[in-house]
């Protein structure tokens, strides 16, 4: 009797627990689209109503590329997973999308690692979020190549008031953060996720290679995949600009976003400020900036976050041979 009464209870609180998540995650999304202090909900449906751009097939190729980016994402968490145990793509849209569900209102995704850890055993989740840890890095790698070349190209074409008084100050005050990081590197006392530099490093080294290769080439992919939508969405506002003008401005501003701390919600802010200074540039108005990285937030996070919420409503703990 009490044991029947001890597994109810504990259902019942496991029900509330996703619930709870669910509701977090469509209030993040509400709040951030209804309460945003830079560009009002109703100001933003007038203005896409107003642009007659959005035709069927314009549509259906941007929700085009949202799969694909997301097949890509899955595909490369099946990957890596697949080293420490074989699963299906359906399991890996499973846990990538109901990660991406929970993980959406915490700081710098830190959820996601946590979410993609209780699909599996207790034996098994350290190393699986080491792979995700792994597939993080990947992605941040090339966001921070394709970034730095795009970086670079901005600085010598677009000329900037640069206050170098300032720069000395802060190429100072970064020389020695790296020194004090070198430092406790060497001395192993840093970590991330929970793991040592040098223990990171280690599982890197001796990763199939491989598998490493192909999620580089998988993250590369993405990434063209999601800069590419913002250039049709550009288009789709009727900004007269070529692709390889707007790759500098869009790996730049991805590069700069990334390397700033946030709350995964707000992540649409940040891009949107950055955005807004870079295109700025080129006399590219406010109001289709913010449009634009809006739309690019509702395409590849609240729209798979919302499919999501069904993998998490019917996540069930997983069995002890799992």
């Amino acid at each position: 009797m009490n044991n029947a009464l001890y597994y109810k209870t504990k259902q019942f609180f496991f029900v509330l627990i996703k619930l709870s998540i669910i509701a977090g995650a469509f209030y993040f999304i509400y709040n951030k689209l209804v309460n945003n202090n830079e560009l009002d909900f109703s100001v933003f449906i007038n203005f896409l109503t107003k642009n007659d751009g959005f035709s069927l097939k314009n549509t259906i190729f941007l929700l085009f590329l949202t799969f694909l980016n997301w097949f890509l994402e899955i595909t490369k968490w099946q990957k890596l997973v697949t080293t420490l145990k074989k699963i299906s793509f359906k399991k890996a849209l499973e846990q990538s999308l109901g990660a991406l569900t929970a993980s959406l209102f915490t700081p710098n995704r830190i959820g996601e690692y946590g979410a993609k850890a209780i699909y599996f055993t207790g034996s098994n989740r350290k190393k699986i979020v080491l792979l995700n840890l792994l597939g993080n890095i990947s992605q941040m790698l090339v966001t921070s190549i394709f970034g730095i070349i795009g970086l670079s190209f901005f600085i010598t074409k677009y000329s900037i008031n640069i206050d170098y008084y300032k720069l000395r100050r802060i190429t100072i005050l970064f020389i020695l953060i790296l020194t004090i990081i070198a430092f406790v590197i060497k001395n192993n006392t840093f970590t991330i996720k929970g793991f040592s530099i040098e223990k990171i490093k280690d599982y890197i080294l001796t990763f199939p290679k491989k598998t490493l290769t192909l999620i580089l080439v998988l993250s590369i992919i993405r990434y063209l995949t999601f800069s590419f939508q913002f250039y049709v969405l550009l288009h789709i506002f009727k900004v007269d600009i070529s692709y390889l003008n707007a790759m500098v401005f869009i790996t730049s501003m991805y590069f700069l976003s990334s390397i700033i701390p946030s709350i995964f919600i707000f992540d649409v802010v940040i891009k949107g400020s950055i955005a807004i200074y870079l295109f700025a540039l080129i006399q590219i108005n406010e109001l289709t900036i913010l449009s634009i990285t809006t739309i690019m937030w509702l395409l590849n996070f609240v729209l798979p976050s919302i499919i999501g919420s069904y993998y998490v409503l019917t996540f069930n703990l997983p069995k002890l041979e799992d």
